[in-house]
This record gives C-alpha cells, structure tokens and sequence, in this order.
C-alpha cells in the first residue's frame, strides 16, 4: 500500500469532504422540501416515498459497473464523469412541471452522486492506512451530517427567501465548484488490473462469506437508517408528533447535529479500539440491540416520539456504519472499489424499498380505515421485525464463520 504525506491526506480528505458535503445536503433535501412539494404537486404519502427513493434508485442503479471503473480507472477521474450527472440532474429538478419530472431528475442526482462516497473509500483503501481508513470514513459520514445539517433549517429559512427553485440552481453551480477542487487536488491513479488482462469482475466479492454475513444489515438495518434520515423523520414529526413545518426542520437540524458528533466520535474511538483488538464485528453485535430499543420506544411512544427520540434511534444505528469500511478492508487494494460498490448497492437499494414501503404501508393502512398516527406506527413495526431478522442473519453468520475458520 502507497501511504501519503500527511499535508496531502489532508488536502486529498477536505477535497472529497467538500463534494460529499453537497451529495449529503442534496440526499436528505426532500424531507424539509416534503410540505413545499406535497402541496404544490398534490402528493400522497406513497409519491413522497416514491420520490425520495427515486434518488436511491438512481444511486443504486451504477453501482457495480461503479466499483469495477473505481478499480480501473480511480476516484478522480470516476467521480468528475458522475459529477456531470450530478449537476444536470439539479438543473432538471429546478425546472421541473410534474411530479414524473421531479422524479426522473432525483434519480439523474442520485445516480451522479453515487460516487461521492465510494471514490473515496476506494482512493483511501490504497492510500491511507487501516487506521486513517476508519476515521476517515467516519468523518466523511460526519461531513455527510454536516450537509444533512445544511438541508434542514438553513433551507427552511431559504425557502420564503429564494423558493426551492433557486436553491437546486445554487448547487448545480456548488457542485460544479466542487468539481474544479476535486480536480486540481485529487492524484491520479495507476490501475492494479488483473494478471493476465483478465477482465475485472465481481466473483470475489459474491463469493465472499463475510460479504452476505453483513449484506442484510447494510440493506435493512442501514438502509432504514438512511431512509427515516433522509425522509420519514420529516413527516412522522409533522403527522404523527403535530410539528409545523419550521419545528420540523429544527427537528431534523438536531437529528443531524446529533449524527454529526456521533460520526465524529466513532472516527476517534474506532482507531483506538482497533489498536487494542476490538473488532467491528463486535461493536454490531453489541450496538445494534440497543437501536431495536430505541426503534420499539419510538413506536410506542407514537405522538409524544418527536425530534429528541428521533435522534436517538438514528444514533443508536451508527453501529452498522462500521460494516462498510470492514467491508472495503476485508478485501485487497485492488478489489475495494467492487467490494465497496456492491455493498453500497445493497444500502442504497434498501434506502430506495424502506423509503416507498414505508409510505405503501401507511397509505395501505390508511385505506383499511386505519388513523394516520396507528399508520405509522404499524410500518415501523413491520420494518422493526426486518431489522430483527437481518440481525439474526448476521449473527448467525457471525458464528458458522468463526466456525469455518482455520
């Protein structure tokens, strides 16, 4: 492995920070635009899903070949090409008439910046060492908050100022700021292709026992987290907990000041633990309880669950974060960017199932007669019994491995 001086580790993490900062901001937008948009386009609880899991479909949709370009061709070059996407994709949704429209440009957004995470694990899995690797992606995910930070309030306060309009052109233009920093700052890449001139694929990666033992988490116990983040955390504090709109844009700004000091504490703690044997497989098991518990206390606390609680059950599921650093390390430099991108695909598409199923779920028991409140409420149980069987996956994959080992 090629470590860097440190002056460059730095300047190469603050590049990459800066752009995940806006494709952070762009994700979760929707939940504090989710009245704006419900009343102007006349939405129901399952377009609201639909729209936000839009961007995850899209983000999901170039994973794989994402990971083999990663390998071949490296961050720099990958993420500026998503990038274009990207910067259509917010011009698009500035003009758009129809809800198709809005949804066709949240799938160009997500697919274009779905680099914006996996070139940088990637570019650290053969840069930096496993250590820097861990607090580095958990101070990407703190710059991830920080940009969820910036999707609340502060766009709330825009809104009356600008109109969501003008705000979508505002980060075309950032992101194409960012573009210009990634290029002069980012090295380039020498590609570590196969022996042979075989063709990259991804056959390690689905072969690899470790890989399924964490793919349910990262799909439903992670993807959920996402989900309820980025999406129904805005609506339950509006239709269950009886927020206005600005008291749910303040509570989504502490959710995501609160995500913001757990990233950044898990990126001091998690090299300290490393050093003295700790291994992540261990935290999920420990942690992971816990966000169950937070997850039951918010079902049925129901109308009193608001932005406090929230913030717990997001918190409590940054245990599952560590899995997709494991992940990239579980595997070599050279086969990181696949292992990586296919992991995210597994996230991403359970961002995009738990986000519409969710909203399915609510408007399916609203139409049985069932009180929105109690609608709620039984789709988060039901997306809570998944969570628990993904976690008895993992567990039980967590042991038949151990077992297996030499």
């Amino acid at each position: 492995m090629s470590l860097l001086p440190g002056r460059q580790v730095v300047a190469i993490f603050l590049a990459f920070a800066f752009t995940y900062f806006f494709a952070a901001l762009l994700r979760a937008v929707t939940a504090t635009l989710s009245p704006t948009l419900t009343q102007e386009f006349h939405l129901h609880a399952r377009d609201l899903g639909l729209l936000a899991g839009g961007y995850f479909l899209g983000f999901a949709s170039l994973q794989l070949p994402l990971g083999t370009w990663l390998d071949r061709h490296g961050p720099k070059k990958v993420l500026l090409w998503f990038m274009v996407l990207a910067v259509l994709g917010c011009a698009a949704f500035a003009l758009a008439e129809s809800f198709h429209t809005l949804l066709a440009a949240r799938f160009l957004c997500g697919a274009g910046l779905g680099a914006c995470l996996m070139a940088p694990l990637t570019g650290y899995r053969r840069w930096f060492s496993p250590a820097t690797q861990l607090r580095t992606n958990s101070w990407m995910l703190m710059t991830g908050s920080l940009g969820m930070l910036a999707s609340t309030l502060p766009v709330q306060w825009l809104l009356p100022l600008a109109g969501w309009r003008p705000l979508f052109w505002g980060l075309a233009l950032l992101l194409g700021v960012s573009m210009v920093v990634l290029a002069l700052v980012v090295p380039g890449w020498q590609s570590a292709a196969p022996a042979g001139g075989a063709r990259a694929s991804y056959r390690e990666v689905w072969r690899s026992a470790y890989f399924w033992q964490m793919a349910p988490l990262g799909f439903v116990v992670y993807g959920g987290l996402i989900a309820v983040r980025t999406l129904w955390a805005g609506p339950w504090m509006i239709r269950v907990a009886g927020y206005d709109p600005v008291a749910s844009a303040g509570g989504l700004f502490t959710i995501n000041l609160s995500m913001l000091a757990a990233f950044w504490s898990w990126g001091w703690i998690t090299p300290w633990l490393q050093r003295r044997g700790v291994h992540v497989d261990r935290l999920i098991a420990w942690g992971v309880p816990l966000h169950f518990a937070a997850t039951a206390a918010l079902i049925v606390a129901g109308p009193a669950a608001g932005a406090g609680l929230l913030a717990v059950y997001c918190v409590s599921a940054t245990f599952v974060s560590l899995a997709q650093p494991a992940v990239g390390m579980h595997f070599p430099a050279a086969v990181a960017g696949r292992a990586l991108s296919a992991f995210n695909l597994l996230i991403f598409l359970g961002v995009f199932v738990i986000q519409w199923g969710i909203g399915l779920l609510v408007d399916g028991f609203g139409a049985l007669g069932v009180g929105e409140v109690s609608a709620f409420r039984f789709a988060f149980a039901i997306f809570l019994a998944c969570c628990m069987l993904s976690y008895a996956w993992f567990l039980w994959g967590h042991s038949h491995n151990r077992r297996q080992s030499p």
